[in-house]
């Protein structure tokens, strides 16, 4: 059963992303998938497309992306095959949610990746959330909370816990190959 404010499994969609002024930031071409006991999947096919004011880029290998309950994070799994062996990208965020039948985030700046070669895992783009936390004025409970947060998926990633196991990500996958052909949107 699809939950509700959800598209049926097949559907279309974008995921929104905006900076935490409200200027717009990543666009995902995507399609929903499902939902299980993490949370709602949404599966993009190589080919297609995400882009942002000034940068886009076509979708090297399929990927997936787990939007959980919690709105603090939405997870991208690309199961091993990923060219430059990005195995997980987790978006650090505030406030994802559906509206209108789509999802929306918050980009806050930081990521936990986790990729198949010597760079292993880590906490990504300090520098860059240090900036915009004077910029934007992230209040400091948020900053608190999404440190916490960063920190805390990292150790989940470090122990291939669901959802970060690859057998988890692998289903969402072998769902979106059988949905999609992977030709260009």
């Amino acid at each position: 059963m699809t939950p509700p404010n959800r598209p049926e499994p097949g559907t279309r969609l974008t995921f929104r992303w905006r900076k935490w002024d409200g200027s717009p930031h990543w666009e995902h071409d995507g399609v929903y998938l499902g939902s299980d006991e993490q949370g709602d999947w949404i599966g993009q096919p190589a080919g297609w497309h995400s882009h942002r004011p000034g940068r886009q880029f076509t979708a090297e290998s399929p990927n997936v992306t787990l939007i959980t309950g919690d709105p603090t994070w939405a997870g991208t799994f690309y199961g091993g095959m990923h060219p430059r062996q990005v195995r997980i990208y987790i978006d650090i965020a505030w406030d994802v949610q559906w509206t209108d039948a789509e999802p929306t985030a918050i980009d806050m700046d930081l990521d936990v990746i986790r990729c198949d070669d010597e760079r292993g895992i880590w906490i990504d783009d300090e520098d860059e959330w240090d900036e915009h936390r004077a910029r934007y004025g992230y209040p400091a409970e948020v900053q608190d909370v999404l440190t916490a947060k960063a920190a805390e998926l990292k150790a989940q990633v470090t122990a291939q816990s669901a959802p970060f196991d690859d057998a988890t990500a692998q289903r969402w996958l072998a769902r979106l190959a059988m949905l999609h052909s992977d030709s260009p949107a």
